[in-house]
């Protein structure tokens, strides 16, 4: 039961023994969980390194690989031809992979052990992880059923197994408790570093068996590793969930030189299986696709560089990514009976009535959500500090960290988790007086959006409209101050106030829109924000209030095209009853769009003017410059309300203008003068108080069938 390959003669090379090694992992021939073989397999030197096709071979090897052959039977002197299914079954028939497994667990245990010292320890540990990543994604990208009874990843019952190896517990969960334990426990330093990338790796590897299922969860999805990781202890959970934060916010480098390491890589070759394909195109979309980019690795020389991208931690990234992918999973359970959706309230579960189904609450995402700032143990009503495991981390480097990576989608993902569902963080966001540190990355993306994807613009829109829905924020961003903006190209900006910036940058990206995109969820979104901004807006920019007379006129041409457009499809349509029915309605619904979105840029205006116009001078020249754009919507029913108060401000002003009037006209400065003088006059008097357009954003009622594709997105995108 304990017998080891015969290694090759004494004086060979480790190149050889190592092949040796190797080469029985991956052959027909078992060795038990507790043979010395494994002692020697993972003491192999980590500087050894193994050829990209010499990878593909073992894998191949390695995994049980079906084939249906056609062959020629004899049958009562007839021949029959039929097909008979032939298999590799290396890892079926060893349970190598689950053996590899245990002994990974057992390294982690013994490094954890405060009488180890010995790099060796590390060493063996490092490669257990690094080979059961490689096989495991080999596993998983050729798995023939979602279901993945491929991986084998139990001990057979004719082996003797050892009192440390649980009796009642499957090996996917054995596993799971000590690799977050590890990860949890274990400070990241420059003896653990690499063996805490290696785990992250393991962990991303290893729950990339959603990539084979529908976006949206169902009750057979079957997932071994990231559902045994949900069913750990509420102390684990958290203390995963800080270290991943943790590791985000110090970004420990690793301080190994890329010739020293992975075993499996050529220098300067990732060291993973790179199947054709690209990992840009991958929608996980559907449930049979299988010959795709999963996680080819980064190169390992990344780690060290000393360009400029090497500034990043690729330790940081990781921890990132695992913690997008455990707070964003949902695991899908059926019930004998309907759930009553009543007592439920307070849960975080989706009933599906159609499929008697529900999702089960995530405790990586509720631990994010519980959230707390270390430097305030919160206290309940009653004076008593919160009892249970939380998780404390300091939000002020949390928020520094965010401010200084929003340019990475991964990271705009987590502070929408953070803004969203942690009430305390975003208090936390609204006390601080240097909002510019979230919001000048955030307003340069959005400057940027040609060269970001939908999905990054569409979350950093919805941070804005949640951050908006506070007042003390849309107050605090008019009064922080900015003496430039380098980025803005299409004129200098100096002096100009964060909410001034951030109403032109807002309104560009509609503009944005409107010509390339044509996304009404985007267009809804920016409008949303400016109308929850609008009251307190105090001294807007003369040039930010000349964009937002512009975004009008930009629409009210929109609107008019619209109706043209309608009238014309209407008439051709006459003699094609079906058609012209079509494009009738979708003319109509077109021109249903605009006339909902001028109707919010004139309440974002008429609000202006409402509440804040003796603060707001150059809102007021910007509709006194552009009245005319106003003029043919004045008897529209859906606007004559709101035009009725432009046209009231309009009136005042002109007539004081019209006092000052000489032989020539007035200069911009001389008209902006008496508009600002005779703002300290202004009453409203007359002016119709309309209620105020408070948009708040409710995230949709299925999210997982957009985050989950999304975070695998990212996680493949960076990969």
């Amino acid at each position: 039961m304990g017998a080891v390959p015969s290694t090759p003669r004494r004086g060979s090379r480790p190149r050889e023994a190592a092949e040796f090694l190797i080469g029985a992992l991956v052959g027909d021939k078992p060795y038990p969980v507790t043979s010395d073989f494994w002692r020697k397999l993972l003491e192999v030197p980590l500087a050894l390194q193994w050829p990209q096709h010499r990878v593909l071979r073992a894998c191949e090897l390695f995994a049980k690989i079906m084939e249906w052959v056609r062959c020629i039977i004899a049958q009562d002197l007839l021949l029959v031809v039929t097909d008979v299914k032939v298999e590799a079954q290396n890892n079926f028939h060893t349970h190598h992979l689950a053996k590899i497994l245990v002994h990974l667990v057992w390294s982690l245990q013994e490094s954890m052990s405060p009488a180890t010292s010995s790099s060796m320890v590390y060493s063996k540990a490092i490669n257990a992880a690094y080979m059961s990543s490689t096989f495991l994604k080999y596993l998983i990208e050729n798995a023939k059923l979602d279901n993945f009874e491929d991986l084998y990843i139990t001990i057979d019952e004719g082996e003797t197994k050892p009192e440390t190896l649980p009796r009642d517990e499957n090996i996917s969960k054995f596993v799971m408790r000590e690799v977050l334990t590890f990860i949890s426990t274990s400070e990241v330093s420059p003896q653990s570093c690499l063996l805490h990338h290696e785990l992250l790796n393991f962990m991303i590897v290893a729950m990339s068996t959603q990539l084979r299922s529908a976006p949206t969860p169902g009750p057979g999805d079957v997932h071994p590793f990231i559902d045994a990781a949900m069913m750990q202890e509420n102390a684990i959970i958290c203390s995963v969930v800080r270290r991943l934060l943790v590791n985000y916010i110090t970004r420990p480098r690793i301080p190994f030189s890329g010739s020293s390491y992975p075993i499996f890589s050529e220098e300067m070759q990732p060291g993973v299986l790179q199947r054709v394909g690209s990992a840009a195109d991958l929608m996980i979309c559907s449930t049979s696709a299988a010959n795709f980019v999963l996680l080819p690795y980064y190169t390992f020389n990344y780690l060290v560089s000393s360009s400029a991208e090497g500034s990043r931690s690729l330790l940081a990234d990781n921890s990132l990514l695992l913690l997008l992918i455990l707070i964003h999973y949902k695991k899908c359970v059926l019930v004998d009976e309907p759930v009553d959706t009543d007592t439920k309230e307070d849960s975080a579960s989706y009933i599906s009535s159609k499929e008697n189904s529900y999702f089960s609450d995530n405790p990586y995402c509720k631990a994010l959500e519980n959230a707390r700032d270390i430097e305030f143990d919160r206290l309940d009503i009653e004076g008593n500090a919160q009892s249970g495991h939380l998780v404390r981390i300091p939000f002020a480097s949390l928020f520094d960290t965010l401010g200084l990576c929003l340019s990475d989608e991964s990271s705009v993902l987590l502070l929408y988790s953070l803004v969203h569902g942690n009430s305390d963080f975003l208090e936390y966001v609204l006390v601080r007086t240097d909002l510019d540190t979230l919001l000048m990355p955030i307003l340069e993306t959005l400057y940027n959006a040609p060269r970001r994807t939908s999905n990054q613009i569409y979350m950093l829109l919805i941070i804005l409209l949640i951050l908006s829905q506070d007042s003390s924020f849309n107050t605090s961003i008019h009064k922080l101050i900015l003496p430039n903006v380098p980025w803005y190209q299409e004129r200098l900006l100096h002096n100009t106030s964060l909410g001034s910036l951030m109403v032109i940058i807002l309104i560009r990206t509609v503009k944005y829109n409107l010509s390339k995109l044509r996304d009404v969820y985007l267009h809804t979104n920016c409008l949303a924000t400016l109308a929850n901004m609008a009251p307190h807006v105090h001294r807007l920019s003369g040039y930010a209030s000349q964009r937002l007379v512009s975004l009008f006129d930009m629409l009210a041409r929109k609107y008019s095209k619209s109706v043209e457009l309608k009238n014309d499809k209407s008439i051709d349509a006459k003699g094609t009853q079906i058609e012209g029915g079509s494009i009738s309605e979708d003319a109509s619904a077109e021109l249903q769009i605009y006339t909902d979105f001028l109707r919010i840029v004139l309440e974002i205006v008429n609000a202006i003017l409402t509440y804040a116009l003796p603060r707001n001078p150059e809102v007021v020249y910007a509709i006194m410059h552009r009245q005319e754009v106003f003029q043919p919507f004045k008897n529209h029913p859906r606007f004559n309300e709101l035009l009725e108060n432009i046209y009231m401000v309009l009136d005042f002003f002109n007539s004081r203008m019209d006092t000052q009037q000489t032989d020539g006209e007035l200069s911009v400065d001389k008209v902006l003068q008496v508009i600002i003088i005779n703002c300290r006059s202004w009453r409203g008097e007359g002016m119709k108080m309309f209620t105020q357009l408070k948009f708040t954003y409710e995230q949709e009622s299925n999210p997982e069938e957009f985050f989950i594709p999304y975070v695998w997105q990212l996680v493949l995108s960076t990969r």
